[in-house]
């Protein structure tokens, strides 16, 4: 029996759509863009290359077939610039909205420039996603939305206070996203992406995600350093899944349009566990680091625990995760290996 994704896929290769996908540099949007290539779609590309690279470019076109490439326009442009989201945005019927600062350090850092970003960017993107007419908006959420919520799973109608400014600026989004839908009718979908991760994440620089870091130090023989005692936990979820979350709510429909979902897997593993998951899937690829861990402070603004309930996305969306955490490391890995070796 085919999957709610399955069929999606096939009707895009049918019946092939015109996308914008703000952050198309970026490790998230860089895998999108690959898959709407594949899929023979045509696409609009938007990024500034603050946290995206050029090498991620590179390495789609690579893997898709010249005509597939050439459906695809790149426009070096910011979010935070109105001119140039209505640019983007001129004919077409669906938008994936990825392009954001990521991180809680980098927000707790530097509040300001996240927000114009994040609230901005995005504010920018609604209005000329509106005045376009476009049939589906999706943009990147995100669980730190959850704030200091107790118990688990999360469950999208509950949420705490936010603990970062990085977090108030993903809810401002959820909040922007439902005046657009019930003031002027944009169908828009926001998507709470729980630890994302996969092939072009930047396992370098300040804000790197813990899996590429980990990796990175793994393969340079450097030290990892595990934030408390290692039991806090993530639901970490392979950048696939996210991929087919977001196709699907793009072509949702009435049903499942104008909400907010978790995209995750409603399982957690602590920090210790995704240690030694890596270090042993490291070895299977010829890799062997035999330290120890090191452990430093709690790092400020994180939660404790996380992990999804995935109830509604599978059911409004047809969600369905084809990656657990092993599968989605063992799939990444020798990208990881080829890149940092």
């Amino acid at each position: 029996m085919s999957s709610s994704y399955d069929l999606i896929r096939t009707q895009l290769q049918q019946a092939p759509r015109t996308w914008l996908l703000t952050g198309c540099a970026g490790f998230i949007g860089s895998n999108l863009l690959e898959t709407l290539l594949l899929l023979d779609q045509t696409v609009t590309g938007l990024d500034n290359f603050s946290t995206g690279y050029q090498h991620n470019l590179d390495e789609v076109r690579a893997r898709v077939e010249p005509a597939q490439w050439a459906r695809f326009q790149f426009i070096e442009g910011d979010i935070r610039d109105a001119d140039t989201c209505r640019e983007a945005t001129r004919g077409v019927q669906h938008v994936l909205h990825q392009a954001a600062l990521g991180s809680v350090p980098r927000s707790l850092e530097d509040p300001i420039t996240t927000n114009e970003v994040n609230i901005g960017g995005h504010l920018n993107t609604l209005v000329a996603a509106r005045d376009a007419g476009v049939q589906s908006f999706v943009y990147a959420a995100s669980s730190s939305t959850y704030g200091d919520l107790p118990g688990l799973p999360k469950v999208e109608d509950h949420i705490g206070r936010p603990l970062s400014p990085y977090a108030i600026t993903k809810y401002v989004n959820e909040l922007y996203a439902d005046v657009f839908s019930r003031t002027w009718g944009l169908d828009s979908t926001g998507l709470r992406y729980f630890n994302v991760f996969g092939p072009r994440q930047d396992p370098d620089g300040a804000y790197a995600a813990v899996i590429p870091k980990w990796i990175s130090a793994m393969i340079r023989g450097e030290p990892v350093v595990i934030n408390g005692d290692g039991e806090t936990s993530r639901d970490f979820c392979f950048v696939d899944n996210a991929v087919q979350a977001n196709l699907l709510a793009a072509l949702a429909g009435p049903r499942g349009q104008n909400q907010v979902y978790n995209v995750a897997l409603n399982a957690r593993t602590s920090l210790n566990e995704l240690f030694g998951h890596l270090r042993a899937i490291l070895g299977r690829h010829g890799v062997e680091y035999p330290h120890a861990a090191q452990h430093a402070d709690f790092r400020a603004g994180d939660i404790r625990h996380s992990q999804a309930d995935i109830t509604k996305a599978r059911t409004l969306l047809g969600y369905d995760p084809q990656f657990d955490i092993l599968q989605g490391l063992e799939s990444a890995m020798p990208w990881y290996v080829r890149f940092l070796r």
